[in-house]
């Protein structure tokens, strides 16, 4: 017998503080506090669990609070609730009985780095409150087995605790890694393997088999149904618990070995002392998943060496002084930072000087907050400024006429016979927001006093 403690307050929440790679995908936390309900497990008895009205009326709540697209049935999560009422009945006694057939998920695709895309299952919005119940009942049971160095979708870790864990094992002299990358993982995982080792834990076998059904539900692509025989379908509740099952037998290999790592979802990294070292695990570890887990190792993305310069959840790592090792943002985030903020400033855009100031606010609150550890003083003020050329430039093409532009100069303060002869001037959009004129007229307290957000006024904020 085993006691089992469900939280009715918090149980799963999104995560905002995630790398690009992750956008899009539905994200949760699990339960370790606030325990309000009790229930002793028996074999057997974890179907009633899940389907129990307390266990239901709260998947309810977390479905209708992260709201969502709908599925290949189109019902939209605001319709849940009148459908539950004249079909809930039913639905627990399709559940129990073991006839229950979940639908395929819709094929969503988002962007990712390099052009590529990510590739996500929408469940429809029934499926996704069942999955939620199963998710509220087997996380508390195996949150107790996952390894602290695991932090994707747990409760009081994230992003922020992997990499500080990172900054740990460096200062700890362990300067080189494995960068582990498992090619397409959630598109990969053996159903077979995944349900053998939920077998292990979950015995109840109804919710073995119902959990291997929705695995096998399917996939609606264009309106065309495809067979799901490998993986686990982003984009639902379910999913990230069911990634993080498969690849705590990763983790509990890594530590029998006796090996440092940090793990979020499926990016890992492996640390060591030496390079040789590196090699060395690197080969073993791969034998070990593609062997055992029946995953994919992608060779050519996997690499080893010094830890300095390594790319992991977006950021990378240096040696300050006396040693000291600190994080940093990646080139390659600032690229993508300074991409987005030349999107949202684009006139071609048209939604207006509010909608664009809302914008540049919440995108740059959250990837700041996403970054705030990092050393990037110097580096987001040069950001600033290239941002305020931006600004600068979007106002004066917006002043497409040369009395629109002589009554707006007047108006920031402009002297009279500067004003006409900058509204009349023939250079560049470019070259004028770059001007003197407009850089003392258009300058950073005029530009917050209109309501502007900028990443250093921020970071001031959040560290």
């Amino acid at each position: 017998m085993q006691k089992i403690s469900i939280n009715r307050d918090n149980y799963l929440v999104k995560d905002r503080a995630e790398p690009d790679s992750y956008q899009g995908v539905q994200t949760y936390i699990g339960i370790t506090e606030n325990n309000l309900m009790e229930v002793r497990l028996g074999q057997g008895s974890l179907l009633e669990l899940i389907l129990s009205p307390n266990n239901l009326n709260l998947a309810y709540q977390k479905v209708k609070a992260n709201k969502g697209s709908y599925g290949i049935d189109k019902l939209p999560t605001e319709e849940l609730l009148p459908w539950l009422l004249h079909n809930r009945d039913s639905l627990v006694s399709s559940l129990e009985n073991g006839k229950y057939n979940p639908q395929a998920v819709r094929r969503v695709e988002i962007p990712k780095e390099g052009g590529k895309t990510r590739q996500l299952g929408i469940p429809t919005v029934v499926d996704r409150l069942v999955q939620q119940s199963i998710a509220q009942v087997l996380s508390p049971i195996y949150e107790q087995e996952f390894h602290p160095s695991s932090h994707g979708f747990r409760s009081n870790k994230g992003c922020h605790t992997a990499l500080k864990e990172v900054v740990n094992h460096l200062n700890d002299r362990y300067h080189y890694v494995v960068d582990l990358d498992l090619e397409k993982f959630f598109d990969t995982v053996n159903h077979s393997r995944l349900v053998e080792i939920l077998s292990k834990r979950v015995e109840d076998p109804r919710v073995i088999s119902l959990i291997h059904k929705y695995l096998n539900a399917g996939v609606v692509i264009g309106g065309k149904f495809e067979e799901s025989r490998l993986g686990v379908p982003q984009g639902g509740p379910l999913s990230p618990l069911l990634s993080n099952i498969m690849l705590n037998e990763l983790d509990k290999e890594l530590e029998r070995r006796g090996l440092r790592f940090v793990r979020y979802a499926d990016d890992c990294l492996i640390f060591c002392k030496s390079k040789r070292a590196c090699l060395r695990v690197q080969e073993s570890i791969t034998r070990f998943v593609e062997e055992v887990l029946y995953l994919r190792v992608n060779k050519e993305k996997t690499t080893t060496g010094y830890a300095k310069g390594k790319k992991f959840l977006g950021h990378s790592f240096y040696v300050k002084s006396k040693g000291k090792w600190s994080l940093c943002v990646h080139p390659k985030s600032y690229s993508t930072l300074k991409d987005k903020l030349k999107e949202l400033t684009k006139r071609s855009r048209g939604k207006g000087y509010d909608k664009l100031k809302e914008s540049l606010r919440y995108y740059i609150q959250g990837w700041v907050s996403y970054f705030k550890q990092s050393d990037m003083l110097s580096k987001i003020k040069c950001i600033d400024e290239w941002l305020r050329f931006r600004i600068r430039m979007l106002i004066w093409k917006s002043w497409k006429q040369n009395k629109t532009r002589y009554v707006n100069l007047k108006r920031i303060g402009v002297r009279d016979n500067q004003a006409y002869q900058w509204a009349n001037t023939r250079k560049s959009y470019c070259r004028t927001a770059l001007s003197p004129i407009l850089q003392a007229s258009l300058n950073i307290q005029n530009l917050r006093k209109a309501g502007y957000t900028f990443l250093y006024d921020i970071l001031l904020k959040v560290s």
